[in-house]
């Protein structure tokens, strides 16, 4: 199946997942049938979430190792390291800032006036994994084989590091070993290619469930927290296209051509792990070094998540302008700092962004069980946001294969 034909195909599964749900909420509510539906159907958006996380570690661990053995030395991994979170660090802020602004620009949620909850009232969701010390433990693997049985993804990198700098430092005598890795990479994306041929299917069963257990009128009753939020992150797109112009100058727009069809499986499944491999095959394409992709990419994946990070500053304020509780500019932007270090790593968290938004309300008084307010129509915000993560670690990694002069001008072709 060529790209354009499967792209075709996950666009008609969205539409057909809209009708058909939307049927099946009209006709099927009354009867029970609608409870069933969404019980059996959203199996299959299951089956191939998990059939895409069964390849992440493999490949995160063996193109990551195979990238760092063949770097060379110590130094030159710091300094890719360096310039990698530099970058990703300043994109954060850009995300959380633009957030901020939009959302004070737009006050979607100015208006709807609800009676504040009772402070004891809770969301229900365990944000007890949220704070420095276990974020920092988090970080380093007790066993790589338990980090790879939870796609633990920030812990799969922190070890495949060390490997691959010890993989190195034995010169040719582990080249075999390498190249065998090598190869595990590239059985690991043909796999994707097969399981990349079940994704309309998914996103049919992903769009057609929500919309089954909940009616069209979700999308309307919170349509303008949800247009403006997607107004919001078509400017962070354009702020990320720019910044990355700035370096990559007008391939740019061949890159963001070329990612559009990880961008939308991310969109249409909300979920940026499922759009991982073929990215990585694609900034490929593109003339990104192999070496610097499988570096600069699974980090991304955990510290680089711009479309989450907008997302996070957005809701929180949204929440506090529903229940008319006034922030200042000054803790909207201490709560930005805070955003800043409890949103690292949570990319192997399930419903991760909303676990932060609700640690982060409690920490500035504001009701916890606002978070209620948005799990309803999450899924959709989630769909943006994963799309927003895609693209960015895409153009992250392009921006530094140049910068470190590992770009190759005339490679790329579409695929």
């Amino acid at each position: 199946m060529t790209s354009k034909k499967l792209t075709h195909f996950i666009l008609g599964a969205m539409i057909l997942g809209i009708i058909v749900g939307y049927l099946v909420f009209a006709h099927g509510t009354a009867s029970g049938f609608a409870v069933q539906y969404v019980e059996y159907v959203s199996v299959l958006t299951d089956v191939f979430l998990r059939l895409i996380k069964m390849i992440i570690a493999p490949l995160v661990f063996s193109t990551l190792v195979v990238g760092i053995s063949r770097m060379g030395d110590a130094a030159t991994i710091g300094r890719v390291g360096l310039k990698t979170f530099g970058w990703f660090i300043s994109m954060s802020f850009v995300s959380l800032l633009l957030g901020l602004l939009m959302v004070n620009l737009l006050e979607p949620g100015i208006g709807v006036n609800l009676p504040i909850p009772e402070i004891s009232a809770s969301s229900g969701i365990d944000k007890s994994g949220f704070n420095l010390r276990h974020f920092v433990q988090h970080i380093f693997p007790s066993s790589i084989f338990d980090a790879m049985g939870k796609n633990e993804i920030l812990q799969i990198v922190v070890f495949a590091v060390f490997f691959g700098v010890a993989a190195g430092s034995f010169g040719n005598r582990a080249e075999e070993f390498i190249r065998n890795l090598d190869m595990l990479s590239h059985i690991m994306l043909k796999i994707t290619t097969a399981v990349m041929k079940f994704a309309p299917v998914a996103v049919f069963a992903a769009v057609s469930t929500v919309i089954a257990a909940n009616g069209l009128d979700i999308l309307v009753t919170y349509g303008r927290f949800m247009g403006s939020f997607y107004l919001s992150i078509l400017m962070l797109w354009l702020a990320i296209i720019f910044i990355s112009a700035l370096v990559l100058k007008a391939r740019t727009f061949h890159l963001v051509s070329m990612l559009r069809q990880p961008i939308l499986l991310a969109f249409t499944t909300a979920s940026s792990e499922a759009a991982y491999p073929m990215t990585l095959e694609q900034v490929e394409r593109f003339g990104c070094k192999n070496k610097i992709a499988s570096f600069v990419l699974p980090i991304g994946y955990s510290f680089n998540l711009d479309g989450s990070m907008m997302y996070c500053s957005f809701a929180a304020v949204f929440i506090a302008q529903v229940y008319s509780i006034d922030m200042p500019l000054s803790q909207q932007l201490l709560m930005l700092l805070v955003l800043m270090i409890t949103s690292k790593g949570i990319a192997g968290v399930p419903r991760a962004s909303l676990v932060v938004i609700a640690a982060t309300l409690s920490q500035f008084n504001l009701p916890e069980a606002g978070v209620l307010l948005i799990l309803g129509i999450d899924h959709f915000l989630d769909m943006a946001r994963s799309a927003t993560n895609v693209l960015g670690n895409g153009l992250a990694t392009a921006v530094i294969s140049k910068w470190e002069g590992e770009l190759d001008p005339h490679h790329s072709h579409s695929g």
